[in-house]
């Protein structure tokens, strides 16, 4: 029996290319009549409340970003901001070319896949039209569980959803939200993905201190999960 029967995968910067803000973010701040630069900071330091689903719906949550940057947008100004938002995030969001193969390859195996994201209301909108959409088998979204990585409810949750035990499952990811000690705590093995255009990524509170495995490529979990030895062996 092999080691690992799930694979769980963080989103952003992950199974996707690095993230940064494009122009639409600019715009969806100037339909708010919100300047572009408070907009952004107000997004930046209020990432997690935001993405714990603190502030209510996509529309509140643009509302209270207007009151904290003193701008008070109209309503019809409100529902074409997020809708600019939606797609804002949509654009800045490229799969890596080796996530569907590194996918594919896994539920080949025999294992089961799935992600564990921290996002806003977008993600859980879209991600349905991407084409790792129904290679994956959990989605969890901290928006819909009303918490953050490294919770361990967000991994706990995976795990309850595939009907698997925590240290059946590994979990891989850039190392943001401190996600991959988050992992451990819950009871799995981690991996961070450590590939170099990673340095350009839009990361909050990174896991700095992690001095477990790293892989350079994507699709070298697949090395990993071939490797691996029994849950008493002395790999992880």
């Amino acid at each position: 029996m092999p080691r690992f029967q799930a694979v769980l995968f963080d989103f952003f910067g992950t199974l996707t290319r690095p993230v940064q803000r494009g122009a639409g973010h600019r715009t969806t701040a100037e339909l708010l009549g919100c300047p572009p630069d408070t907009f952004i900071e107000v997004l930046d330091r209020s990432f997690y409340e935001r993405a714990s689903g603190r502030y209510g719906s996509a529309e509140a949550s643009l509302r209270w970003v207007c009151e904290q940057a003193g701008v008070r947008p109209s309503e019809d100004a409100l529902r074409a901001a997020v809708a600019a938002r939606h797609r804002a995030v949509r654009a800045d969001t490229r799969l890596r070319d080796d996530a569907v193969p590194t996918l594919r390859a896994l539920r080949k195996r025999g294992l089961r896949t799935g992600v564990i994201s921290d996002c806003t209301h977008e993600l859980p909108v879209f991600l349905p039209e991407l084409a790792v959409a129904p290679l994956l088998d959990v989605r969890i979204f901290s928006i819909q569980l009303g918490c953050c990585k490294p919770d361990t409810a967000l991994y706990l949750a995976a795990c309850a959803r595939l009907g698997l035990h925590p240290q059946d499952c590994l979990y891989v990811g850039d190392g943001g939200s401190q996600e991959l000690t988050g992992a451990q705590r819950a009871g799995m093995s981690a991996v961070r993905l450590a590939a170099p255009d990673l340095a350009d990524h839009l990361v909050f509170n990174v896991d700095t201190g992690w001095a477990g495995r790293r892989l350079s490529t994507l699709g070298e979990v697949l090395d990993v999960v071939e490797t691996a030895t029994d849950p008493v062996g002395a790999r992880w």
